[in-house]
């Protein structure tokens, strides 16, 4: 899918792409992240999405594993920005927001029946007080609601609103 992301330094509109992840080189924990993609996207179910500019596709900027469980309910498994993304100096601004909306989009085409457009998630820190943070950001800017614990859901009405925003 094509779409277009800012430059941190310039304020740049540069072209990018979201790609199936099975065809490239997953990145992982040796590489400076914080999840193994290549692992957990052999996973039945999944499917893997890598962010990558069209200048420089071979730097994953953003990676996605999106799952289906029990083969009708759209899931958020995993989602993390690249370590270069990260901070105030980050290469490139609001990838994770990218991902979420593709994922909404996912939800969308692939989940069945009362499950069509919802997006469902967990959050997962070390620390109680980073999961309320992270749940906090995802309740603000993305719209989610928090469901028991850990779960955060992305209703169809935001999902929408998200893809329009990010994806048109």
């Amino acid at each position: 899918m094509n779409i277009k992301i800012q430059a941190n330094r310039t304020g740049d509109w540069v072209d990018a792409l979201i790609i199936d992840g099975t065809r490239i080189q997953l990145p992982g924990i040796h590489m400076g992240w914080r999840f193994n993609f290549a692992k957990h996207s052999k996973e039945k179910y999944t499917y893997t999405y890598a962010l990558v500019t069209k200048l420089n596709p071979g730097i994953i900027q953003g990676c996605l594993i999106y799952k289906m469980q029990n083969n009708e309910e759209p899931y958020m498994a995993y989602l993390e920005v690249a370590p270069h993304n990260r901070g105030l100096d980050k290469e490139y601004l609001e990838i994770a927001a990218y991902l979420i909306a593709y994922a909404c989009r996912l939800s969308f085409k692939l989940g069945e029946s009362y499950y069509k457009g919802w997006l469902a998630f967990d959050v997962f820190e070390e620390k109680k007080e980073n999961e309320i943070k992270l749940m906090t950001l995802y309740s603000s800017k993305y719209g989610a609601k928090k469901f028991g614990e850990t779960t955060m859901i992305i209703e169809p009405e935001k999902g929408e609103e998200l893809i329009n925003k990010y994806l048109k």
